[in-house]
């Protein structure tokens, strides 16, 4: 996908849901190796055409799971990679099988955007801003 992606002036998203494995486990039912090492793959292709980005990040704010300190590890490892790659943090809303969680408030987001500036990100911005409460 990434060299579709470099041909065509497109971009492939990474949801990074979690750094630490048992984390990822617990949200997905699954290990977050694979997803970390193709991550790191297609990072290593950025400098073929830094502009548009061809590859992005993103992670959901899931209260009581992905918390500053989390995202402050992913950012880390993605800002190691490439502190320009762009970073999504989207907020939550209950849905599925998740529905007694609340929606990601403000205040966490705002605290997960500083958590990945000061991990080096330099293109942090948070999405689904209309679902912040």
């Amino acid at each position: 996908m990434v060299r579709i992606s470099l041909k065509t002036g497109g971009c492939v998203k990474f949801d990074l849901k979690a750094f630490d494995d048992n984390l990822h486990r617990a949200l997905t039912g699954v290990s977050n190796h694979r997803t970390l090492e193709n991550f790191a793959r297609a990072a290593s292709r950025i400098s073929e055409r830094p502009d548009p980005p061809p590859l992005v990040a993103s992670t959901l704010m899931v209260p009581g799971y992905i918390d500053a300190g989390e995202v402050s590890a992913i950012a880390s490892y993605i800002a190691d990679l490439d502190p320009d790659i762009p970073y999504s943090l989207l907020a939550f809303h209950p849905q599925f099988k998740m529905r007694d969680l609340p929606v990601t408030s403000r205040t966490l987001a705002e605290k997960c955007r500083e958590a990945a500036e000061g991990a080096g990100l330099r293109k942090v911005r948070i999405g689904n801003v209309h679902l912040l409460r």
